[in-house]
């Protein structure tokens, strides 16, 4: 579908070459770069001030529909003359997101044509609009794609080709869908566990989330994010988003440049090094600033120092945050100022043109320079360019027949399978027999949408009405797995109200096992703010009545975040984390409860046991100063990194290259793990480092790299990791980078080595 007038069109697709490759080397990639900025300046310097204003606008679908921005539909009728005036008049550049409900794919490509049909033939240049949206796990606004698990699930499998493999798929499910451009991943470090959006994260560690990131960038963009099957990443929320001082959404944050720099901005300057294209802002204020209004984080670090080229978009109606809630500007125009200036390129105003009509006026008046719009605009063309839109724009000469393919269902039951923690296993009480007699209860035990969590269908995926018929809850999940006669379900609870507590109490004296099902309501953003992070009171009820049964009990929990389990904890003999672990969630976790599948998953973030002690991991040796000035504070409930095997692993004989080495040595190791239990099974290994002393108090240890192996029973295999200088590196006083002689520890399972570090 080709979308410019002839006469532009020949400005900037040149005869001499392919814009787009399936693979390159850096220098032939930085050809394709020079290309490709060639021909955004073709299509700027054509482009009127009124034109450029209008890429920098980003409209919700919604906007361009009959009826009011939030009303229920049932179908889709666009409002032609809402139409014309936002993307003819206005000339908007991108829009993002759904209606109400999930669109299938042909739907997808049908709606965004019709969009693109008006763009082409009633604007001047032609412009093809960006379409954007929110798939955070999987492409979960269309109907019948695949929903994988959440962030935080695979970050808990502790293997990256699974990031990388979600990303793929998911970029495939969208370009199916016509959408070239994904708010994804979120690399926001996860510090705080009341923290709402704690599960579209990949936890609490930096060097987690800087991998797990990574290799979603390479599923999602490849080499060529213009191919038929990858698209666009934005990264989100820079800087400070999830290291809420309170839990809460949106919250603003006070942090040091020292804290900014070692633990919250290396997942992002790794994005960027590998070629990440959009960074939307955190919704958040930091240090007293909001950051959309913040200079010296979009432009100095972001885009200079960093060398961003990509565009940075705001989130969701944030620019009236500024005046609404921030209190930093005291209308619309001021707070649209404030945030161009700062380096801001597009702004995500879902409900109308004002962005751009007083953005035009800002220019006109010489308030906003016309370089900055210059700016802006150059780096939206380059990523429009990129994405492949000006060469088809709803990639409809390809056939997308692996869309919900039975093999990318297989591929996610797995990964579900591989993030699922196994907590507690007290005599061994799990997996259990298929031949046992079994309760299911619990608030989430027969809940497709507890599985999913938010972003399913819905922003909320509260709405049972777009589940995916055929998907399996926990009950039917076991029903399927040992017979529907051997298994019964009782809700139980509700979320927080809802006493069904004697019915269920009653159904247990039956059965020979229970399996509790617990967790949290699907919810993001704002609804998910909780002020309690214990697990609701009435659910923890509902597990003391089932535990005076006297019969077996098995908590699973379903959840993002680590509720406090501390009351029940000792009541269960197996607990089970599954976070949020999608759509075949129920399948994973019952083949994981009878032994057809052997869990793997290792804790992402540190599970709290009282509400005062929400510390991370990688805390300071002072934070863990008792009230006898001891070193005991530290007593979570469990640990970062925790998680347990039906089958058992040794560690054995680490070895290090040498026990001393030089600033620009590389220190290489080995150790050798066994599966010395009687069943298969898979094993992440962590591997941790520990400064003894420096300059800035250095934290008790940090995860410095991490592999996964699979091992049958009696079997042995040998890893090899290899640290260099930039692992022995800390931010110093000055805010700097750098290493300092002395002595380190490496820590692999109980093997411990030292060595030391010289000038």
């Amino acid at each position: 579908m080709k979308l410019l007038p002839a006469y532009i069109y020949s400005l900037f697709f040149f005869a001499s070459g392919i814009l787009f490759l399936t693979s390159c080397t850096k220098p032939a990639c930085d050809a394709d770069d020079k290309i490709i900025y060639q021909k955004a300046d073709s299509v700027l310097n054509l482009m009127t001030l009124e034109e450029k204003v209008g890429q920098m606008l980003n409209i919700g679908l919604p906007a361009l529909l009959q009826g009011p921005f939030y009303s229920y539909r049932d179908t889709l009728l666009f409002d032609s003359t809402k139409v014309h005036k936002l993307l003819v008049e206005n000339m908007a550049g991108s829009v993002q997101n759904l209606g109400n409900f999930p669109l299938k794919p042909e739907q997808w490509r049908y709606y965004i044509a019709k969009l693109q049909k008006v763009v082409k033939n009633q604007t001047r240049l032609g412009i093809p609009i960006l379409y954007g949206i929110d798939a955070a796990h999987g492409a979960n606004y269309t109907a019948g794609s695949v929903m994988f698990p959440h962030q935080i699930n695979i970050a808990a499998s502790f293997n990256t080709a699974i990031a990388e493999n979600v990303a793929e798929i998911t970029s495939y499910e969208l370009k199916a869908s016509a959408i070239p451009w994904n708010y994804a991943p979120v690399l926001d470090v996860a510090r705080h566990p009341m923290w709402g959006r704690i599960y579209e994260s990949f936890g609490e560690d930096t060097y987690v989330v800087s991998e797990m990131g990574a290799a979603m960038l390479k599923g999602a963009q490849g080499n060529n994010p213009g191919a038929y099957d990858k698209t666009i990443s934005c990264a989100k929320h820079f800087l400070g988003y999830g290291a809420s001082y309170n839990g809460k959404d949106r919250s603003p944050v006070i942090l040091s440049e020292n804290y900014i720099r070692q633990v919250l901005l290396p997942p992002f300057k790794k994005a960027v090094d590998d070629g990440l294209l959009c960074i939307m802002i955190s919704s958040g204020a930091m240090n007293g600033i909001p950051c959309h209004i913040d200079y010296n984080l979009i432009t100095k670090l972001l885009k200079e120092e960093l060398g961003f080229k990509g565009f940075v978009i705001s989130d969701w109606s944030d620019i009236d945050n500024l005046y609404t809630v921030h209190k930093v500007a005291t209308n619309e125009r001021e707070a649209i100022k404030m945030s161009v200036l700062a380096g801001l390129d597009m702004c995500m105003e879902p409900y109308d043109e004002s962005f751009a009509v007083n953005l035009l006026d800002l220019v006109n008046k010489g308030e906003v320079p016309i370089s900055r719009v210059d700016d802006a605009v150059r780096r939206i063309l380059y990523v429009k360019f990129k994405s492949g839109i000006f060469e088809d724009a709803i990639f409809d000469n390809y056939t997308y027949d692996q869309f919900a393919s039975a093999k990318s269902d297989s591929l996610n039951k797995a990964f579900a399978i591989e993030s699922i923690t196994l907590l507690k296993n007290e005599n061994d009480l799990l997996p259990l027999s298929k031949d046992a007699k079994v309760l299911v209860t619990g608030v989430a035990g027969n809940s497709i949408n507890y599985l999913n969590g938010g972003w399913s269908r819905t922003w909320s995926g509260q709405d049972t009405a777009y589940n995916d018929q055929g998907k399996l809850t926990i009950y039917t999940a076991i029903q399927k797995l040992i017979g529907k006669n051997r298994v019964v379900f009782s809700q139980g609870t509700g979320y927080t109200e809802g006493d069904y507590i004697k019915e269920a109490v009653a159904l247990a004296k039956k059965a020979d096992v229970i399996v509790a099902c617990v967790g949290e309501k699907p919810a993001t953003e704002k609804p998910s703010d909780i002020d309690e992070l214990d697990l609701p009171d009435i659910q923890q009820q509902l597990v003391k009545a089932l535990a005076e049964t006297g019969k077996p009990l098995v908590l699973v929990m379903v959840q993002g975040r680590p509720r406090i389990i501390r009351e029940i904890e000792p009541l269960a003999s197996g607990i089970i984390m599954a976070y949020l672990p999608g759509n075949e969630g129920g399948a994973a976790i019952a083949d994981v409860l009878f032994g057809n599948a052997n869990p793997s998953g290792k804790l992402p973030y540190t599970y709290p046991r009282y509400m005062g002690s929400l510390w991370t991991y990688d805390h300071l040796l002072s934070d863990e100063r008792d009230i006898y000035f001891g070193l005991n504070g530290f007593t979570p409930q469990y640990e970062f990194g925790y998680g347990l095997s039906y089958t058992s692993f040794d560690y054995l004989n680490l070895k290090l290259s040498s026990d001393s080495i030089s600033m620009g040595d590389s220190l290489k190791m080995e150790i050798t793990v066994s599966n010395t239990g009687k069943s298969a099974g898979m094993e992440s290994v962590l591997l941790f480092l520990t400064d003894e002393v420096a300059s800035v108090s250095p934290p008790v240890k940090q995860l410095k790299r991490f592999t996964k192996v699979q091992l049958e029973p009696g079997e042995s295999t040998k890893i090899n990791f290899e640290l260099t200088i930039d692992d022995f590196q800390f931010v110093n006083q000055q805010n700097k980078w750098i290493a300092e002689p002395g002595y380190f520890t490496i820590a692999v399972g109980n093997q411990k080595a030292r060595f030391y570090l010289s000038n």
